[in-house]
């Protein structure tokens, strides 16, 4: 007992109290007699542990090396445009579908005719710039540039579409009928009106042989044209000049049946008009004779754009104020004729206008001449009536004016004002006298696009607001 009792004082290991290390259980003495791991041991073992940790380590960094190529690419290829499968460039976003597409392809889809959206083919209203999209596409290209497209093809892109521009669609149209042209080319077709119990109501006096039916006395184009007949300037059939549906343009001369397409084919009063071509906003969006009004000023025709559409008017209702405002001149529409406005190309024969004969009837065509000719001075009446927004307004004005050979420039368009129609104040209408401001404003308006023969032909005159 005493010999058990010094070895258990004597052991460096031991810590308790002697009494308590008899009673204790044998498991208990020997977790407190274990002597620890040596040194060497710890070390071997340590070093074992890192080479196995630093071998897992680079295999993650392998498999994450792989994983992050893997993930470019996998956004690279959700970030492809619809149209030219790359990646995206200047992305924009159509509504409401949100397809996404490079800026210059989408801008060529509608220039191209497009309607709707390129993907879906869904009815879309606008594609606006998408600047969280521009975001992921700088963060990807910082990561991976090699997935940037080329500086040749940014250049084209650049040329097309301007950053920041939203692009407007033009409303679906539908299809033309078919004209019913003459069959034959050697001889003349029977007009609406030659056969005898036709349901118009008005037979020609000297109809036209049917040269399927009697070919020997059939009309052979070489020796003119039928007698009592000329061609439809829509249709380009033959039509009596008797006839209760024809009708002739007062501007052009030219005849037109009223039959093949009534709606296209007839020569309306000039306020009921509608100008070829121009149905609604979608025209004039995709019309480049408007640009040209403006020279070529983007950002200006932006302005009216979004003026009209949140007005709600239609290139008809902007053509009847064009032709009430000429109507108001004293030599109304002279100046124009005498300019050749309305020298076109329609078929059949034509005696020039005469400026002196009363003007009551107009076709689609010269109708679509005066509304490219005074939507310019159209739109600087509307900006007079101080409508816009302050910020557009006050935009500074460029010294070289109308004129300038940069406004075709998307930032110096922006950045200044081209157009000279600030609100003039309802005193000066009412008035009816012509102040020196205006006089400046009136002649700014025959610059660049207008003749000046206009400007000495019509007078300025002050025009009231239109009441809707």
């Amino acid at each position: 007992m005493a010999e058990e009792e010094f070895k258990t004082d004597s052991d460096p290991q031991y810590t308790g109290n002697a009494s308590l290390t008899r009673n204790s259980s044998p498991r208990i003495n020997a977790l407190s007699l274990k002597r620890p791991a040596s040194p060497t041991f710890e070390d071997q073992d340590s070093r074992k542990r890192f080479k196995e940790s630093e071998g897992s380590m680079d295999n993650q960094c392998k498999e994450d090396g792989g994983t992050g190529s893997q993930l470019v690419d996998e956004i690279a290829q959700e970030l492809e445009c619809g149209c030219c499968s790359e990646l995206l460039y200047k992305p924009v976003m159509v509504s409401p579908c949100q397809h996404t597409f490079c800026g210059s392809c989408c801008l060529l889809w509608i220039r191209n005719g497009g309607t709707n959206c390129p993907a879906c083919r869904a009815i879309s209203t606008t594609a606006s710039p998408s600047r969280p999209l521009q975001l992921v596409l700088d963060a990807l290209l910082r990561n991976a540039p090699q997935k940037a497209r080329t500086e040749r093809e940014r250049e084209q892109a650049d040329v097309i579409y301007k950053s920041g521009t939203t692009l407007r669609f033009p409303s679906p149209r539908e299809a033309s009928p078919e004209p019913n042209v003459n069959i034959s080319a050697e001889y003349a077709r029977p007009c609406p009106h030659c056969s005898p119990n036709n349901t118009y109501g008005w037979s020609c006096p000297l109809p036209i042989p049917d040269p399927a039916v009697d070919l020997e006395h059939a009309w052979h184009l070489d020796d003119g044209l039928p007698t009592g007949h000329v061609q439809c300037g829509n249709c380009e059939t033959f039509l009596a000049l008797r006839a209760p549906s024809t009708t002739r343009c007062d501007f052009c001369q030219t005849y037109f049946c009223g039959v093949g397409v009534p709606s296209r084919c007839s020569a309306a009063p000039i306020p009921l008009q509608q100008p070829h071509g121009f149905t609604d906003i979608g025209d004039l969006i995709q019309s480049s004779d408007v640009y040209e009004c403006f020279n070529s000023n983007t950002v200006e025709v932006e302005i009216m754009l979004d003026y009209i559409t949140a007005q709600g008017l239609s290139p008809r209702h902007i053509y009847r104020d064009i032709v009430k405002y000429i109507l108001e001149q004293p030599r109304q529409f002279r100046p124009l004729i005498e300019m050749e406005l309305f020298i076109v190309s329609h078929v059949g024969p034509r005696v020039e206008a005469d400026s002196s004969a009363s003007l009551h009837r107009i076709c689609r065509s010269c109708a679509c001449e005066i509304f490219i000719w005074g939507i310019k001075d159209w739109w600087i009446r509307e900006r007079r009536k101080g409508f816009l927004e302050e910020r557009i307004m006050n935009r500074k004005d460029c010294p070289a004016g109308g004129g300038c050979a940069m406004q075709s420039e998307f930032g110096h368009a922006k950045e200044f004002n081209h157009i000279d129609g600030k609100p003039v104040g309802f005193a000066a209408h009412s008035s009816g006298s012509t102040t020196p401001t205006e006089t400046t404003e009136t002649t700014a308006v025959t610059e660049g696009y207008h003749s000046p023969s206009i400007s000495e032909s019509i007078p300025a005159v002050p025009s009231a607001p239109v009441s809707e």
